[in-house]
């Protein structure tokens, strides 16, 4: 029996501290005044009593009733019910009014308070109790008020003594009580019928009712994972009541954390703790709360919940969180079940409330019983005496019932909550209530319940009742208490009366008589001593747990026959089969991924085990310790099937003999688990062994300690023992039964064995862990170190880890420092040992002689590790396979020794999961770095793995650490090659393989990788070495260095060295015998290079004659006249006037880097050459590419004209100059510069108005698409992506998309962009203001159209001042950014390991790199370039960076887009050879081919084929070279093995002396046999032993494209009516390239057809081919070529000799049919008009940005967006996808109208414009001086604001309207906008206001018309001004000022609707 009050408080106002500013509460009276012995009292009580704090009031308020909760250290709780109502006080001013301002505290406010004014204060009457009767606390607290306030004459002290002395309470499961206080009242108090089971009445029925189902499954989610939790409501009843009801839902765990239901508010920063809580707090708060970050915040009163964005909660696995909400649905809505009835039947009588509330609670108790079902299971004791102490193994629960991905079951099992259960409820033997009889009979009622789903509810209501019951026992005491009990309350209107006297003070003296009297009397009573206890008995164990799934992957099951296969193989192994074992080793690898396939392992392993100790052979060893890693490699770290701790014992057991004295055990060969560094793991192991012995140590026959269930017992006789045995539980519940009973000695007894079982297993397991956690190969390490000194050394070896302790003597010998992994084990053993001796209770005498035993262990373990480690290195070999060298190409040698390694699997998916690992070798060559090998796996051993790339080619080479836990031999380091072909190698080396080889093979891939010299590469290796001063390095020394730089600066300004050293430097003569003067080829011997073919060494001597000099270099010349692309320039005009070859560059002393040969105009001299170069970085002066055949514009490139930068300076003056000469020679180039763009201008057809075609002008940019609006409806046009003018039934939607989809333009380039990506991001686009201002066009008929003859794109900052010439400065892909994509793109094509779920995906990896956006950028500017030379007639001249990089590039794009010649192989070899090659390209720095490593691998050249690619996929009938072709090349052009690509510029080539001897080469094609079998292609060096020095590339295609069609497009059809090619750049159009993904392991990379087996000699079969491994081309080829093929065998067989390929090719004719001709259709015809009109559009953004580019735009405002689905096909302004339909709904901008996916409008780059830029102030100067861009006339201008996505506001029409409301029918002014362009009417709040509110869209608009007036009008209106406009959704009602203004407006509508 215990009290029902502990503590009566009455608390009132204070008034004291409200005079010093403070309003606060003060206790005025409790009752006792001293401190009960079991209960103290809680100081700060008046905080909870008014928790929205104390204040006056000057209204009376009603009483209120509620109850705080309050949790002391104990978590107990302690509630304290508050009664609170008023008493009148008069306020008195304590000094006068005029001494406020004198006051020391004159800056607090005081309170207007009159002089005796009447006030309310607060007070409260207080009951504090440790029990939870609510409503009996409400019932003597009003009795006491109503006695007060009624005056009825009974004294309150009798009420409050009776009160704390009278009333006792029984325990759970108590009679009913019932008693008075002595008020004539008559009360009774129902105890529960179960002490845990908490009491809720209606509570859970008013939270879920309040809150929903959904909301309060996961408040309830919220709770049981421990998150903060806050309630808010208005009333402080239902913050108790929901709080009550979440701690009850979560039955049978205790809510262990803060709880407060009602939160003071003055304690509000409580809520930053970072514990969790569950709290309630006033609704008043809420803005304080909101700014809590990781709270969860429900509200009550309106039923929402508030989920932080960083706040994840975890809720039940799907099944049962469906069936919880499910069966509350049912509970809550009983006629779900007949809703669908077609004959419903009655609707079904809903429960009451109470019951409601028990239903509730029986669901979430049925939920948390499924999910806990069979826990008792994993139930582990640890000790039964004296107390029991229990843990619980969470890993073999979560595994057994398949939990250990649900986040919710193990948030719930690391709780503080199930601690707490596991403790409460975890003893065997105590008093049972209804959960556990739900968890025992759970199982059967599921059962049930499968067969009829009826059962589930009606085991839900039996389980309510339960509930029910437990609150009310005594079902009849419901009616007869209501009739019985009687309590006092005070009339109506009671607390409104005025002269209400205050509260007495109670006699304290008198209630201590009274609680002294009543005390006495209740002592003396026998019916309180005679309650009994419900009685302990033992806990059933229920059912086990069940629910994990099998693992099902390759149809693995515990089949009989997969477990026959295991153990056969372990039989094999015992038996010594070993050939027979390795046969079913896969098998069995695959099986032990079954949970139960490695539990048999483990019975049948620990089955053959005879002894504590087993010595093995070293194959028996070997393949044990491979079962056991695999084994432990399919387990977790959690080790839910405890796997890991059945290995224990086995781990120690299994051994093999090294040499005398040396035994190496298996626990040294798996310790590469994670499962080892689990301290979890290891403390469940501990436990279940201790379990284990204490079980042993209470089992009554002695008969059993000597049959203890061991691993060596068979299966049959392990469950006889589990059949006979009790469990652990049942022998702890027995035992706890007879505790009482047994004498002390034998408990002291008891107590003392079970210590010494833990102390010994504490022991055991020390060790254990030290062996497993210790590393061998650390050991090894160490041993070697110490080397042969370690074997002579005595172990004197000094720094001791722990010399002050006394376990350094004991153990007899000086100890090691045991390194930092000896340390780190001895800190987590003893971390381990001090968590279990505390939780088993071992003494701290055994704790502190573990601490000391443990270095010891750890130390005598370590010198067992060193003789292990020293000893298996020793042993033989295992015998392998011999390495075979692969097939080598002619040429190639190999460099080195092979090394047996293993190639393991990467992050590519097409490595086929049986094909890899493979074993092998990794071969080096002088050419290639190759692995070969074949499949581990005895299913595809057959086949042969090869991956292999070129040396050169070679990224970055790296060593790694391979996981072979799953590979039979023990593996070494690894190495990770990644090559610039997208190829990756990642091997792991044999055992075999010693460091020093491994690092030996390293340095001679370095060494072949960067050769010293450009001649010892592969394509040049047979000659002759280099002399050894070439190879010696550039500079020795900083002087040397500087001299160099000096000479080269100056050569290049212009400058020559006189013969004398003491000569300063002066300008050359322009004579001819300058070119051949001693003086100037003694100054070149150094720099410049003497060319084979000029044959000037006879005439360089002193002696030789100046004619005789001209004469040789004549006949040169003409010879290099011949070469390729000299005769690509005569074939376009280039080489006839106005044009000329020019050969001022024959000794390269124009610019090292050009060809000796130029294009150039016949009116410049070389001399001019000669001054425009200092003009020009690397002295590239503009030379002329491409003259087009129709228009006759010239297509020129150069590099970057110098800034005045300090290189500039350099280039352009010298410093020996006076300022004066300086002056004028930068005056000289500058005039030259400009004569020689004035001369290309002057050579343009379209400045001199030759052209008579008047689309030729920059105007059909902009109109080229009005004209098609007469051909095709706006539907057509819209679909097609056309600019045509769209109809006003579209709103300007599609229109709009489409001028999105078609205007978007390259990203200008920005170096003060962090993030590379957003480089190619478009970032804004022009407006027709924007293009006004530019264009110079001010809507003056004054003002010609001009356009600019030549356009010079340029970087920033150039300027060019010279008419008819247009800068153009723009932003392209530089080389660091390509070097940077590329990288990126490499690591995406070829990953280095499997990507993990959560990591991007490749398509993601692959557009975070910019490479695709960068080929975007390249098109957009190649095809500016085409459009201004084909479509305007101008002349282009690229003026970008050194003129090597991206402007070779562009001019090969356009040429090839311009030029169908270039799109034939022929064509496209001449144009490389010319462009890259002939003009230059740093292949050697971009390629990273040099003699020391550069920065890195830039592909610029690959960037280009990949762009031809692209257009070779959208125009697959218009190259004659087909997508191998350019794959071929690209492989070959870093492959090193033809000399194509070797070298920066001819100059270099001609200084090794390999430049082309004849251009002219023979065409065997002509011949028309086939001459040769396949020997005729050899290899690349087939023509002696120089061959491959004179063979190129293109020569080695050249021989293979006549042997077989190998590179030929079979579907070229060139068309000749449209030779233009205008390719889509949009980045959704843009394919990834077969090139970076294919793969072929069958023989490497399919790029050296030398290696190719003869397929064609093999007899036909049937085969598998498999992508990834095979060539599915070559075995499988189209029909073409399987023709030829057929044709070529069937002349073989009639004994004729067979004609090639192309000769038979030539010969098909095609048959003249109407059906073979091509014919464009109308849908062929929009789309190349799309595609025209979107390169046009483009060309103008380019060149109309340029002139922006001076001026910055101001700042736009940010878009708003506002969900919008496309009623017809769109693009997205960011991503260019499509944008229609249902699934694919997007938002749109309520400003400027861009739309775009939801997932894009983050990430949107365009800015907003609201409103229209004004003109800039100096427009009219901008419009004197721009030229080049054609002026827009009125009518494209406004074209083009029609379909610009980038709109500036028009406004039509505005002003103000008044719109009446639809839903509150008032009548609201606002401004309006009418837009006929966006075709919006948009309304704003006012004029001013940039934010509109809304707009009405006029598609939807049906009808305009004048209208009645409606009700309410606003003032001062006329009747004639109301107008209606009635939409497909509603009619919207505008009232105008007057009748004028609404005529307007309806027109105006009217007229825009038209």
């Amino acid at each position: 029996m215990s009290r029902l009050v502990d503590y009566f408080v009455i608390v009132g106002f204070d008034h004291e501290k409200e005079r010093g500013g403070l309003s606060n509460g003060v206790i005025l009276q409790r009752f006792p005044e001293i401190n009960w012995e079991d209960t103290p009292f809680h100081d700060g009580i008046e905080w909870f009593c008014q928790p929205q704090g104390w204040a006056l009031s000057t209204e009376r308020s009603e009483p209120r009733f509620y109850v705080s909760v309050l949790t002391d250290v104990d978590a107990n709780r302690h509630y304290c019910a508050c009664l609170c109502f008023n008493e009148t006080v008069a306020i008195t001013p304590t000094k006068p009014a005029d001494e406020d301002e004198e006051s020391l505290d004159g800056s607090r406010p005081v309170a207007n308070i009159t002089h005796h004014s009447i006030m309310y204060a607060p007070k409260c009457l207080v009951i504090v109790s440790r029990q939870d009767y609510i409503d009996t606390f409400r019932n003597c607290l009003g009795i006491i008020y109503t006695v007060w306030v009624e005056n009825l004459g009974v004294p309150l002290e009798t009420l409050v003594g009776n009160l704390l002395g009278c009333v006792l309470v029984p325990p759970a499961g108590g009679p009913q009580v019932r008693f008075s206080i002595g008020a004539g009242d008559r009360q009774a108090l129902q105890p529960p019928a179960a002490p845990p089971m908490p009491v809720t009445h209606t509570a859970v029925h008013m939270l879920l009712r309040l809150l929903g189902i959904h909301n309060s499954v996961t408040l309830w989610c919220a709770v049981m994972s421990e998150h903060k939790v806050l309630l808010l409501s208005l009333a402080a009843a239902r913050l108790s009541a929901a709080c009550r009801a979440l701690a009850a839902l979560m039955f049978p765990f205790r809510y262990a954390h803060v709880y407060i239901p009602l939160l003071p508010a003055g304690l509000a920063e409580v809520l930053a703790t970072p514990t969790p809580f569950l709290i309630g707090v006033h609704s008043s708060l809420k803005e304080e709360v909101s700014e809590l970050l990781d709270v969860i915040v429900a509200d009550l009163d309106v039923g929402s919940l508030h989920i932080p964005a960083g706040v994840n909660i975890p809720q039940p696995e799907g099944k049962l969180l469906s069936s919880l909400q499910e069966a509350l649905a049912l509970v809550l809505q009983p006629e779900l079940k007949s809703a669908d009835s077609a004959f419903a039947p009655p609707a079904p009588s809903s429960s009451p409330p109470h019951m409601l509330d028990k239903e509730i609670r029986a669901v979430f108790m049925r939920t948390l019983a499924k999910l806990l079902q069979g826990y008792r299971h994993c139930l582990t004791i640890i000790r039964i005496h004296p107390a029991p102490v229990l843990t619980f193994h969470k890993a073999g629960f979560l595994g057994a019932r398949g939990l250990s991905q649900c986040p919710f079951a193990v948030r719930l099992l690391e709780s503080m909550f199930f601690n707490g259960l596991v403790a409460e409820r975890g003893p065997p033997w105590r008093p049972t209530d209804i959960w556990d009889e739900l968890v025992q009979n759970l199982p059967e009622q599921q059962r049930l319940e499968s067969l009829n789903p009826e059962l589930e509810l009606q085991h839900l209501q039996e389980l309510a009742m339960q509930l029910h019951l437990n609150e009310n026992p005594n079902p009849q005491g419901v009616s007869a208490q209501a009739y019985s009990q009687r309590v006092l309350r005070p009339p109506e209107g009671a607390s409104a009366r005025i002269h209400q006297p205050p509260l007495p003070h109670l006699d304290t003296a008198r209630v201590h008589d009274v609680i002294e009297e009543v005390t006495a009397r209740n002592a003396n009573n026998p019916k309180l001593s005679a309650i009994r206890l419900p009685a302990p008995r033992i806990i059933p164990p229920g059912a086990s747990p069940t629910g994990a799934v099998e693992h099902t992957q390759l149809l693995l099951t515990n089949s009989a026959r997969r477990l026959e296969v295991l153990r056969s193989c372990i039989a094999a192994i015992f038996e010594c089969r070993y050939a027979d074992a390795r046969k079913s080793f896969p098998g069995v690898l695959r099986a032990l991924r079954a949970p139960s396939a490695r539990s048999a392992l483990v019975r049948d392993l620990a089955a053959r085990l005879p002894t504590n100790k087993h010595l093995l052979q070293h194959h028996q060893f070997e393949l044990v310790v491979r079962l056991l890693n695999c084994a432990l490699q399919s387990a977790s770290a959690l080790d839910e099937h405890s796997i890991a701790a059945a290995i224990l014992p086995l781990a120690t057991a299994y051994c093999r003999k090294l040499c005398t004295g040396v035994i190496q055990y298996a626990f040294m060969c798996i310790q590469e688990h994670q499962v080892w560094t689990s301290q979890q793991f290891w403390e469940a192991a501990f436990y279940q062994d201790v379990q284990r012995d204490i079980k042993a140590l209470y089992i009554p026959s002695p008969a059993h300690h000597h049959r203890i269930p061991s691993p060596r017992e068979d299966d049959e006789y392990i469950s006889l023992l589990k059949a006979q045995e009790p469990s652990a539980l049942e022998i702890a519940a027995e035992q706890m039964r007879l505790w009482p009973t047994l004498p002390q000695e034998k408990q002291r007894e008891l107590i003392a064995s079970e210590e010494s079982t833990l102390y010994s297993q504490a022991i055991h397991y020390a060790n254990r862990m030290v062996y497993l956690l210790l590393p061998l190969e650390g050991a090894g390490r160490r041993a070697d170190v110490r080397g042969d000194d370690a074997d002579r050394a005595s172990n004197s070896i000094t720094n001791s880890v722990a010399e002050s302790d006394s376990a350094d003597a004991e153990s007899g010998f000086e100890e090691a420092d045991p390194g930092e992994a000896g340390n780190n084990v001895i800190k987590m053993v003893s971390r381990f040992v001090d968590k279990v001796c505390t939780e088993g209770g071992v003494t701290a005498e055994h704790v502190r002689c573990l601490h000391q035993m443990i270095p010891g262990v750890v130390h005598m373990h370590l010198e067992t590790l060193d003789a292990v480690a020293r000893e298996s290195r020793r042993l033989p070999p295992v015998q392998k396979p011999r390495i075979a060298w692969p097939a080598l190409v002619s040429g190639e040698a190999g460099a080195g020794t092979a090394l047996r390694a293993l190639l393991l699997a990467d992050g590519r998916g097409s490595a086929l999961s049986q094909l890899l690992p493979a074993e092998g070798a990794l071969f080096l060559t002088n050419y290639r770095l190759l692995f070969k090998g074949v499949p581990l796996d005895p299913y595809a051993c057959e086949a042969t793995v090869v991956r292999s790339f070129p040396l050169s080619a070679l990224t970055r080479e790296k060593g790694v650490r391979a996981a072979h836990a799953h590979l039979e031999h023990t593996l070494h380091d690894g190495l990770q090659l990644r090559a610039a072909t997208f190829q990756l190698i990642k091997v792991a080396l044999d055992e075999e393989v010693s460091s020093e080889q491994a690092e030996a093979f390293r340095k001679a891939v370095a060494r072949l990788r960067h050769p010293p010299h450009p001649l010892l590469h592969f394509a040049l290796a047979p000659r002759a070495p280099p002399p050894a001063d070439l190879a010696q390095p550039k500079h020795h020394t900083l002087k040397g260095f500087a001299k160099k730089t000096l000479l080269k600066t100056a050569r290049r300004a212009g400058l020559k060295p006189k013969p004398s050293k003491r000569q300063k430097y002066v300008l050359p003569s322009a004579d001819a015998r300058s070119l051949t003067s001693p003086p100037l080829m003694s100054s070149l011997s150094a720099d410049t290079l003497s060319l084979e073919e000029l044959e000037l060494s006879g005439a360089c001597g002193p002696g030789s004659g100046v004619s005789e000099g001209i004469d040789t270099h004549s006949r040169s010349l003409e010879r290099v006249r011949e070469r390729v692309y000299a005769r690509d320039w005569a074939r376009v005009g280039l080489a006839a006037p106005p044009f000329r070859l020019a050969h001022a560059n024959a000794l390269y002393t124009l610019c090292r880097s050009y060809p000796a040969v130029v294009a150039v105009p016949e009116s410049i001299s070389d001399e001019s050459l000669r001054r425009a170069t200092r003009c020009y970085r690397q002295s590239r002066v503009p030379l002329l590419s491409w003259r087009h055949p129709r228009t006759g514009a010239l297509l020129a490139r150069s590099a970057a004209s110098h800034h005045k930068g300090v290189m500039g300076m350099l280039k352009s003056s010298s410093h020996q100059t006076p300022g004066p000469a300086q002056s004028g020679t930068e005056t000289t180039s500058s005039l030259e510069q400009e004569r020689y763009l004035a001369t290309l201008v002057a050579l343009t057809p379209a400045s001199r108005g030759e052209l008579e075609d008047s689309s030729l002008s920059l105007d059909s940019l902009l109109l080229c698409c009005e004209e098609q609006q007469h051909n095709h409806t706006p539907l057509l046009s819209k679909a097609a992506g056309t600019l045509g003018v769209l109809g006003r039934g579209s709103g300007g939607k599609g229109g709009t998309s489409a001028a999105r989809h078609f205007g978007r333009w390259g990203s200008l380039k920005d170096r003060r962009q962090p993030s590379h990506l957003e480089l190619y991001v478009p970032r804004q686009r022009l407006s027709t203001a924007d293009l006004d201002s530019v264009s110079g066009d001010g809507g003056g008929s004054g003002n010609t159209n001009r356009r600019a003859a030549l356009y010079v794109l340029s970087e920033k900052g150039a300027s060019v001042a010279l008419a008819g010439v247009e800068p153009v400065p723009v932003e392209y892909p530089d080389a660091r950014h390509t070097k940077h994509a590329f990288k990126k793109l490499l690591r995406a094509a070829a990953p280095s390991a499997p990507q993990s779920p959560d990591e991007p995906g490749f398509f993601r990896l692959v557009e975070e790199s910019g490479w695709l956006w960068q080929l975007r950028q390249l098109f957009q500017l190649s095809g500016a370039v085409v459009d201004l030379l084909d479509v305007q007639g101008s002349s282009v001249l690229l003026s970008l960076e050194d003129g090597w990089d991206v402007t070779a590039q562009i001019s090969s794009l356009a040429q090839i887009c311009l030029d169908p010649y270039y799109r034939t192989l022929e064509g496209f070899r001449i144009m490389v050879e010319k462009e890259w090659l002939a003009l230059g390209h740093k292949f050697q720095q971009r390629s990273n081919l040099a003699a020391t490593p550069q920065q890195g691998f830039t592909p610029t050249f690959l960037m280009f084929l990949d762009a031809v690619h692209q257009l070779q996929k959208q125009f697959p009938l218009a190259f004659e070279f087909n997508d191998y072709y350019l794959r071929f090349v690209a492989y070959h052009s870093v492959s090193c093995r033809f000399r194509t690509f070797l070298f920066d510029s001819e100059a270099q080539r001609a200084e090794l002396g390999l430049a082309p001897a004849d251009d002219r080469r023979v065409d065997a094609s002509r011949l028309g046999v086939e001459t040769g079998g396949s020997g005729g292609v050899a290899g690349a060096g087939g023509e002696g032993e120089d061959g491959r020095t004179s063979l190129g590339l293109f020569e080695y295609i050249e021989r293979l494209h006549q042997r077989s069609p190998l590179f030929y497009n079979l579907l070229y059809t060139p068309d000749l009516d449209n030779p233009v090619l205008r390719p889509v750049s949009a980045v959704s159009s843009l394919e990834i390239w077969e090139y970076y993904v294919s793969e072929e392991m069958a023989h490497g990379v399919p790029y050296e057809p030398d290696l190719w087996l003869d397929e064609r000699t093999q007899p036909t079969q049937r085969r598998l081919v498999v992508a990834g491994y095979d060539s599915i081309s070559r075995c499988m080829p189209d029909a073409f070529t399987g023709l030829l093929e057929r044709l070529r065998q069937l002349e073989l067989e009639l004994g004729h000799l067979p004609q090639k390929w192309r000769v038979r090719w030539d010969q098909l004719e095609l048959p003249n049919t109407l059906e073979l001709q091509r014919n464009a259709s109308m849908c062929s015809g929009v789309v190349r008009r799309a595609t025209a009109a979107a390169h046009r559009r483009s060309t103008l953004e380019v060149l109309a940005r340029a002139r922006m580019a001076a001026a910055p735009a101001p700042p736009a405002p940010a878009h708003r967006w506002a969900p919008a689905p496309a009623a017809a096909p769109a693009r997205c302004d960011h991503c260019a996808d499509l944008l229609w339909g249902p699934l694919e709904t997007g938002v749109r901008c309520v400003d400027c109208g861009a739309a775009c996916h939801e997932r894009c409008a983050d990430a949107l780059a365009l800015p907003c414009t609201r409103y229209k830029a004004p003109p800039p102030a100096d427009r009219d100067r901008d419009r004197a001086v721009s030229s080049g861009v054609a002026t827009l006339q009125s009518s494209s201008q406004q074209y083009y604001e029609q379909f610009s996505s980038n709109v500036a506001e028009n406004r039509t029409h505005e002003g103000h309207l008044y719109k009446r409301g639809a839903l509150l029918k008032g009548w609201k002014q606002r401004w309006f906008v009418l837009d006929s362009i966006k075709h919006q009417l948009r309304y704003y709040d006012a004029m001013e206001d940039s934010h509109c509110k809304g707009f009405i869209d006029l598609a939807e608009v049906l009808t305009v018309s004048q209208a009645a007036p409606a009700p309410g009008p606003p003032k001062k209106c006329d009747e004639r001004s109301f107008f209606d406009l009635r939409t497909s959704r509603r009619t919207y009602n505008f009232c105008a000022s007057d009748a004028n203004a609404a005529q307007e407006w309806t027109e105006k509508l009217q007229a825009c609707l038209q």
